[in-house]
């Protein structure tokens, strides 16, 4: 019966269910819109222009060159990648709280993690290690009174050499990865308690992809590497509390499904037990009565018979046992 119930349930596609599941999470959504719209006014406004002397420019003076990871494309792996793997466990399970939830709690990882990792950024203002060749790009450097720095090269280069804690690239790649890393762990039952190591291999890939990424930013001396230790553990830290959310944790017995389909779960086996308990008072109802069928025809045929002390006793014995299931029949007739 349990198994019939969850063959029912995953019937729940996005045209019979998508539409009510979206209603109910309608102020998530909005909540998307006004991240991004944040997102938006701290990519427009300045960061903190730290102090930046003479002295403290041997470890800013890094080769200015292209990254080897371009912003374009960390959408397409940390978003775009992960929603293609949802959709595809979505066509084996026609599961739709599986595939919003997933959806949503990828999103809310992704964009959490940009406006934090954003917010910080501009707040500290620490100069990238290539600083020097984006504030004086050929190569002369002018200091004012103080010491700090008279940078003549192009504002938007020098606006984002104040970026580099933490790694936005490194957050967002372990923010999205990693959410899908979690979200594979569930599916497969990495940790059912029977030993299969080689699953590990699978939920370690994205990680490895996001460990990279980062370690990609370090090698283009966009970030040093306290920047993208702490844009890992930020976008991890943020992955696991959204997917914590909307899924039980990987090592759960249902860690495979969504907290929304177990509550659709329980609430339909809640609704069958009122059924089953009507059906097993019939049943009970239906035996007392042929019971006491049973023993007026014992008491008609021994009405039949000669008046014997045996008779007699018999008929007393089937009156007596006849008053015994009256009472109960009465009681199983009021339920």
């Amino acid at each position: 019966m349990e198994r019939m119930r969850e063959v029912q349930l995953s019937a729940h596609t996005v045209k019979s269910h998508g539409v009510s599941v979206t209603k109910f999470h309608m102020h998530d959504w909005l909540m998307l819109l006004f991240l991004v719209v944040i997102k938006i006014i701290l990519t427009v406004i300045h960061p903190f222009y730290r102090f930046v002397g003479k002295d403290m420019m041997n470890g800013l003076k890094y080769p200015l060159k292209d990254s080897t990871v371009p912003m374009w494309t960390v959408p397409i792996f940390t978003v775009l990648l992960p929603i293609v793997i949802f959709i595809a466990f979505y066509f084996c399970r026609r599961d739709i709280y599986d595939l919003h939830n997933s959806i949503l709690g990828l999103l809310f990882s992704v964009l959490i993690t940009i406006v934090i990792t954003d917010a910080i950024k501009n707040a500290v203002g620490r100069p990238r290690p290539d600083f020097f060749w984006r504030c004086f790009p050929d190569g002369k450097d002018v200091y004012d009174q103080l010491g700090n720095v008279i940078c003549h090269g192009k504002a938007n280069v020098i606006k984002d050499g104040h970026k580099s804690f933490p790694s936005g690239h490194t957050s967002w790649s372990f923010s999205g990865l990693g959410f899908l890393s979690l979200y594979l762990s569930g599916k497969i039952k990495a940790f059912d308690h029977r030993g299969h190591v080689a699953k590990l291999c699978i939920i370690f890939l994205p990680l490895l992809v996001a460990s990279l990424v980062g370690i990609s930013r370090v090698d283009d001396y966009k970030h040093h590497w306290q920047d993208v230790f702490a844009g890992g553990l930020l976008g991890f830290t943020v992955a696991t509390l959204c997917y914590l959310q909307f899924f039980p944790p990987p090592y759960h017995t249902n860690g495979c499904r969504s907290y929304a389909y177990l509550r659709m779960l329980e609430a339909a086996n809640a609704s069958e037990q009122p059924t089953n308990a009507v059906s097993t008072l019939n049943v009970d109802a239906m035996r007392v009565q042929q019971q006491v069928e049973q023993n007026n025809n014992q008491l008609r045929r021994l009405s039949d018979t000669n008046g014997s002390n045996n008779t007699l006793d018999e008929l007393e014995s089937g009156m007596r046992a006849q008053a015994e299931l009256m009472p109960l029949l009465l009681k199983v007739s009021r339920r």
